[in-house]
């Protein structure tokens, strides 16, 4: 999402021109950035409104300060929201807005927060544990790997690091942690690099797995995303659409299974020989297939190589 230098978001927008597509803005129409970040993709589609509004979301202090100051040339027409986008349905309702024509959503991690080493993000750089997006939340990497048991930090590093060497790690994380309790994200990278052997490493670091599996925990990133992408697609207008850029299989199959349902009509077991279940659906998608960066965007963007965008559109029941 951004490209950046220390307290200052810089935003190179993953699938820019394919968000913008995908949304297919309407200049008077109401739009919704519940991942504001560096506002790149918050910008453009600014650039794209007459008498529209957008209303961006974040749940960094960091983040909000920054690119409020760089969107503020668009004055009324962008509304900020210190808020964890989970909570998008409900603060719209309490500004009196009932129903939106787009909602984008990008799940990955800002650059600035993985650059910046106090934020703790980084297994690149040595600094805090912290990884929170949200600096007043109370729940820390520091308090996950020093506080956790042996079965939750396992359960963390199977289910949201898809990690399997979780055994070797945690293990590793209880015998250090015994002895002096652990701080910093270099001495959580050390223990990783030393619970797994060498000829497993491969391209890029050993401690990626990890570092996603406490960060997701830490913000609880997994957590209602079902519930909270429904209750989007609940809000939007007829014809509204919802853009989902999301970084890994975790994020991905729960945006692909929310897309399939309201697209479905039937969900009755097939076994049944006529329906009882009366669901019908309310959306198409836009693109049967996840949308992936092209060639080019490759070549200048490699934070784009995982990034999968789905797009949905509402229709009338």
């Amino acid at each position: 999402m951004e490209e950046t230098f220390i307290n200052n978001f810089k935003h190179t927008p993953v699938l820019l021109n394919e968000c913008l597509e995908g949304l297919n803005i309407k200049p008077t129409g109401i739009y919704v950035d519940g991942t504001l970040g560096g506002g790149g993709h918050s910008g453009e589609i600014l650039k794209r409104l007459t008498t529209g509004k957008l209303i961006a979301f974040d749940k960094d202090d960091d983040a909000l300060s920054s690119t409020s100051k760089k969107l503020a040339e668009y004055g009324d027409k962008v509304v900020f929201v210190k808020s964890d986008f989970k909570n998008m349905k409900a603060k719209l309702l309490e500004m009196g807005i009932q129903q939106v024509d787009g909602i984008l959503l990008d799940l990955g991690v800002s650059s600035y927060q993985i650059d910046t080493p106090e934020r703790g993000f980084s297994y690149r750089f040595d600094g805090a544990l912290d990884m929170r997006m949200d600096k007043s939340s109370s729940l820390t990497a520091e308090d996950v790997v020093n506080n956790y048991t042996r079965d939750e930090l396992l359960r963390i590093l199977y289910n949201y690091g898809e990690e399997s060497f979780a055994k070797l790690i945690v293990n590793k994380i209880i015998e250090a942690r015994e002895e002096k309790r652990i701080k910093t994200t270099g001495e959580l990278v050390s223990l990783i690099e030393s619970a797994i052997p060498k000829k497993f490493w491969g391209k890029g670091s050993v401690a990626k797995k990890t570092f996603q599996a406490i960060r997701i925990e830490v913000n609880g990133e997994l957590e209602g995303l079902e519930n909270a992408i429904n209750e989007m697609v609940d809000m939007l207008a007829d014809a509204g659409r919802i853009a989902i850029i999301t970084f890994h299989s975790l994020e991905d199959r729960i945006v692909k299974q929310v897309f399939k349902l309201r697209t479905t009509d039937c969900i009755c077991d097939k076994t049944i020989p006529f329906c009882v279940c009366n669901h019908r659906k309310d959306a198409i998608l836009v693109s049967k297939k996840p949308i992936e960066a092209t060639k080019e965007e490759l070549q200048n963007n490699k934070r784009s190589s995982s990034a999968k965008l789905r797009v949905l559109q509402k229709i009338k029941i």
